[in-house]
């Protein structure tokens, strides 16, 4: 592994080393972006054991490795460096061993991580590094900081803007249905805009953001008929 790179690492279990090692690829490519296989190190633990008379077995336990490389700080703005030393010093705390980029776009400072340990960053169900945005949004704030800041790992962002989506849909048709407004979680702003966008097209409804930061929410309506 060269200094620029960042070891990676899944143990697995299966019922052979062979399904055990497809699963440990199957994870190391949800970590590792453009994964090349043929350069993944497997270490097996135990080769598994079938039960008496066939009857139960233990798994076969295998650890794969990767190298990452590392990513490269390209020239940051004050914010987006204390965004990213923040994160990293979060995950720290936590004990995820984690390196952090950030990029700044169109408003948007996006912190991303890599590493061995993004499951314990992202927490269940995503609740850990949620808090993390969070928290890190709240510091930019109290700093007179303008940008929003975005915490991913792993396409975590990716996955709940088609979650959010998919949330969108079933307010929208339950709003329909109904003929009531419904009410959907807290959410950031920038996870609000993509409810909005989702039902921007939809003719039966209409979207709102009501409440205050940093419990403000997005409001599905019915579109109430027009006369022609």
């Amino acid at each position: 592994m060269t200094e620029n790179a960042i070891d990676v690492h899944v143990e697995t279990t299966g019922e052979t080393v062979g399904e055990a090692k497809w699963a440990a690829l199957r994870e190391l490519e949800q970590l590792v972006p453009g994964l090349d296989r043929d350069r993944v190190e497997f270490e097996v633990l135990s080769e598994g054991e079938r039960g008496l008379l066939g009857v139960g077995y233990t798994p076969a336990r295998v650890i794969a490795r990767a190298a990452q490389a590392a990513p490269a700080v390209a020239d940051e703005s004050d914010e987006a460096a204390a965004a990213r030393e923040f994160v990293q010093r979060i995950a720290a705390t936590i004990g995820a061993s984690v390196t952090a980029s950030s990029d700044q776009e169109d408003g948007i400072v996006t912190v991303t991580c890599f590493g061995a340990d993004l499951g314990l960053l992202i927490g269940k169900h995503g609740q850990t590094i949620d808090a993390i945005q969070y928290l890190a949004n709240a510091i930019v704030r109290a700093e007179g900081g303008s940008h929003e800041v975005v915490v991913d790992a792993a396409g975590y962002r990716a996955r709940r803007t088609a979650t959010l989506e998919a949330v969108a849909q079933r307010a929208a048709k339950r709003a329909v249905s109904t003929g009531k407004a419904i009410e959907l979680d807290p959410m950031t702003s920038i996870e609000r805009k993509i409810v909005h966008e989702a039902l921007k097209g939809d003719a039966e409804v209409e979207t709102e953001s009501e409440g205050s930061e940093p419990n403000r929410f997005v409001v599905v309506f019915p579109r109430e008929p027009t006369d022609d």
